[in-house]
């Protein structure tokens, strides 16, 4: 007994060993197969990333699975994807995989197909990409067809957590299928039989724009007979569900040669109301089993005709309720005197025949009736609409009668007394002369709040008339925060925006008393303080819809701590562009006048602008204008008059600002009756450390003109000259929004602040010239702003002031006649030992004495009398020029 276990078990366990090792054997054969069977029927390129046989999945029976399947489409779509699949599994019996002679078909009992996405698609020329069987020049001959590839005896099949996408470009229609799952299981061998089906699936169906099922939940159990010799199937046992509405199905199926005849009829088993709160996703109509209703409603539909290509069924499809009502439990209003009365019809079999007619759609709340009524035809090709609205509703109303969550609150009356009537061909071309609107509405007390905004926007009155090319806004008053807003306007194309891809056209007239920009800014949107932090954020966009002027007056603008009087101007926004046109305020106590654009349409935005400032009060706008501290940070020690005109461009950064090192452009500037506080300047202080012979404070900056030129984040000042009593500066040089200083400015000093020895020296020429001649002080000014460095060159004042008194000293000579010209030069250049050899050396000595010491260079070993003249002459030069009584 022992021994016959023994053996019992080896044999089961080679049996085993043989239905784990014998795939791997047959794993060539299989991929060959497989693609083997695809070149000969299919023209599309195929991937796959693994083809697997097993005997224990299935067993008895073979299990063949095809992994991460991939179709891809030639041309005319070529590149598409028409099919990706993570598995497709086929089973048969064992037998089937010796069939290597090609001579018989390999007969498939059941499939299985998981996370597949199938997309089908027809272009505008009636292409579709589904059609990749081979040509039939290409195709197998009709002896291999019957006696090689597949055929199918399916006890069973299965879709699962599957997609299903159908776009066709020239009727306008998407079908849209998601989470689809859906089993069958029958016998199809025999010629009559039966299949038991389940089906779940999320839809979406839309023609030419319009929605008609958005993410609408189908379930459908079926029972179907199967007529296999007529190719007939028909609906024997069948109930279906959208969203929740339950729905009976009856009727047929038949395959014909040239198409399928349907005979199909449906209808809800149930009349209760509740049956139309059923049709509403339960993500919005919430639980409905406590909701109390009244009234009926019914769905009843007719689907009969030939489907083909040219084609489609008659429809007779009703949907109605009369005098029905609603209310949920929660809430403290009911919805009553509701009538719908909606048919889709279709009695000639061709598509474009297809009309919905919404006769009656009303209801009212409380005592606000609201009626509309609609029909639409022609909706596969260019849909006709007509439509009424008549009726009021308390927006307010809605969250009571009706479980929604908003993430505003709503409150407000909304009237209308709408009539419109268009082809949607004249909405996308602008052909206003086939619109048809006429009509008035109105909103009051309108309260609107979101996350987005930093306060409700209250609309106190908006009236609209309607008329076939505009709409007229008669009256528009709103106020958000201590903001107020009065507009009145003309609005074109609102229908061709809302209903197609056409731009909004506007124009406005805007009046305000005070505007706040804070009011319709989040703090996200308000520029930061801290200028290191940074923004991962997209740039804002100005929308491409847009295409609208806007007159603005407001009589006070308020943006950060700018308090703008008396805004005038005009605003163009189109084409991804605001245009600024004639817009002037009066600002710092002066005018100011703007133009230029900015424009978004690039990934970076960028602005252009044209400034010019009129009697600016230039201590206040320095302060408190950051492109202006920018372009001159010194001048905000400045008191008086700023008048300027400034050309810019350059890059914005995410919260609208110019992005300073982008920046490009020149000014020109003029300084009005202007004084200096040069105590507040750092700059100033250290000048006057250095040349305290002037008094900063006493500048004369009147009427001064200057230019600047800024690019690559440096402001580059042209040459200006400004004066100090008799002393004239001449100031030129550039500074980086960085702050660093690169400035040199020459002081060019009369001799008379040099002091007595000097003095004494140019009393002794007895010359009117030599009483006027200047010593230019050259101060380079670097560092930066907060840390500025001044060093004073008084080099070339030495050879220049010895240069000038020996000229003096030789006109003079000359003109006393005194020897030859060539004698005097020789004198003057070091030739023999004259009397004006004598007076240069005396002259040059003096100088160098009086001036070496101000240029701070070393003594030399000399005697104790030169040492001595030296240290007064130095002591009473410096205490005229640089550190003792200011002249």
């Amino acid at each position: 007994m022992k021994k016959t276990l023994k053996i019992l078990g080896i044999i089961l366990l080679i049996i085993l060993t043989l239905l784990i090792a014998l795939p791997f054997a047959f794993k060539s054969q299989i991929k060959d197969m497989v693609k083997g069977f695809i070149n000969e029927n299919l023209n599309a390129q195929v991937e796959f990333s693994d083809v697997s046989l097993s005997f224990i999945k299935s067993f008895p029976k073979a299990h063949v699975s095809v992994s991460d399947l991939v179709i891809t489409n030639f041309e005319p779509f070529k590149g598409e994807t028409l099919v990706t699949s993570k598995n497709i599994a086929l089973t048969m019996s064992v037998k089937e995989l010796f069939k290597t002679s090609g001579d018989d078909p390999i007969i498939v009992n059941s499939i299985t197909v998981d996370e597949t996405l199938l997309t089908l698609k027809t272009d505008k020329f009636g292409n579709a990409n589904y059609d990749i069987a081979k040509d039939e020049e290409n195709a197998p001959t009709e002896t291999e067809t019957e006696t090689g590839g597949f055929a199918f005896d399916i006890e069973n099949y299965s879709i699962n957590n599957s997609a299903l996408a159908y776009i066709d470009d020239a009727s306008k229609m998407s079908l849209y299928v998601s989470e689809l799952n859906h089993e069958g299981k029958g016998i199809f061998s025999t010629e009559t039989s039966e299949l038991d089906t389940k089906s779940e699936a999320n839809i979406s169906f839309t023609i030419d724009s319009s929605e008609y099922l958005s993410n609408n939940h189908i379930k459908l159990d079926a029972l179907i007979g199967l007529d296999l010799a007529n190719s007939k199937y028909t609906f024997k046992d069948n109930k279906g569900f959208i969203n929740k509405l339950p729905l009976e199905f009856n009727g047929y199926v038949q395959q014909l040669e040239n198409g399928q005849e349907i005979d199909i009829t449906f209808e809800n088993p149930e009349t209760s109301f509740k049956n139309f709160l059923a049709l509403i996703p339960e993500a919005y109509s919430k639980n409905i089993e406590d909701v109390q209703t009244t009234g009926d409603f019914k769905v009843k539909g007719i689907i009969k005709g030939i489907s083909s290509e040219e084609t489609i069924p008659n429809l007779d499809i009703s949907i109605t309720s009369n005098n029905a009502s609603f209310k949920y439990p929660d809430l403290p209003k009911r919805v009553k005197n509701i009538t719908i009365n909606t048919a889709i019809k279709n009695t000639t079999g061709h598509a474009d025949d297809t009309y919905i007619d919404i006769n009656t759609l009303d209801f009212t709340i409380d005592n606000d009736a609201f009626r509309s009524s609609a029909s639409l035809k022609n909706i596969t090709q260019n849909m006709l609409v007509n439509a009424s609205i008549n009726g009021v509703l308390d927006l307010s109303n809605i969250t009571k009668v009706y479980p929604i969550e908003l993430e505003n609150t709503l409150t407000g009356f909304l009237k209308g007394n709408i009539d419109t009537s268009f082809d949607m061909k004249a909405i996308e071309t602008n052909a206003y002369e086939r619109i048809k609107n006429r009509g008035s509405a109105s909103i009051s007390d309108f309260v609107f709040s979101s996350e987005d905004i930093v306060n409700p926007i209250h609309i106190s009155e908006a009236n609209m008339l309607f008329t076939p090319e505009t709409i007229t806004l008669s009256s528009f008053k709103a106020r958000t925060g201590n903001s107020d807003l009065n507009a009145t306007g003309t609005i074109k194309n609102l229908l061709g925006f809302l209903l197609s891809d056409n731009t909004l056209q506007g124009y406005f007239n805007v009046n305000s008393t005070f505007f706040k920009v804070s009011d319709f800014m989040t703090e996200d949107d308000t520029p930061s303080a801290d200028k290191d932090i940074t923004h991962d954020t997209e740039s804002l966009k100005i929308p491409k819809f847009l295409d609208c002027t806007i007159n603005a007056n407001a009589k006070t603008v308020l943006y950060d701590d700018l308090n703008l009087k008396d805004l005038k101007g005009t605003l163009i926004i189109k084409d991804q562009q605001a245009i600024l046109k004639d817009m002037t305020s009066n600002l710092f106590d002066g005018t100011l006048a703007i133009s230029g654009n900015v424009s978004t349409k690039n990934e970076t935005p960028t602005f252009s602008l044209n400034l010019g400032a009129d009697g600016f009060d230039i201590s206040q706008s320095f302060k408190e204008l950051e492109l202006l501290r920018n372009l001159a940070p010194v001048a905000k020690i400045f008191q008086g008059k700023l008048n300027t005109n400034m050309t810019l461009a350059g890059n914005l950064d995410n919260e609208f600002s110019p992005n300073l090192s982008s920046v490009s452009g020149n000014a020109l500037a003029e300084l009005l009756t202007t004084k200096i506080n040069a105590n507040e300047g750092e700059i100033f202080n250290k000048l006057e450390g250095s040349l305290s012979f002037i008094d900063f404070d006493k500048l004369d900056l009147k009427d001064l003109k200057t230019s600047l030129e800024f690019a690559n984040g440096k402001v580059s000042v042209k040459p200006f000259q400004v004066t100090y009593e008799d002393v004239t500066i001449d100031i030129s040089g550039s500074h980086g929004f960085d702050k660093n200083l690169e400035y040199s400015a020459i002081f060019n000093v009369p001799a008379k602040y040099l002091g007595s020895d000097v003095n004494q020296l140019i009393g002794k020429i007895n010359s009117e010239e030599a009483k006027n001649i200047n010593i230019p002080v050259t101060a380079k000014i670097g560092g930066t702003y907060i840390n500025p460095s001044v060093e004073t060159d008084l080099t070339s004042g030495v050879t220049n002031l010895t240069n000038q008194l020996i000229e003096i000293e030789k006109q003079k000579l000359l003109n006393q006649g005194k020897g030859k010209v060539e004698d005097l030069i020789s004198g003057v250049i070091g030739g023999n030992k004259t009397k004006t050899d004598s007076i240069k050396k005396e002259q040059s000595n003096s100088v160098k004495d009086v001036l070496g010491g101000i240029i701070g260079s070393n003594k030399s070993e000399t005697d104790t009398t030169k040492t001595n003249v030296t240290k007064d002459a130095v002591k009473n030069v410096l205490g005229g020029l640089l550190g003792g009584k200011k002249k």
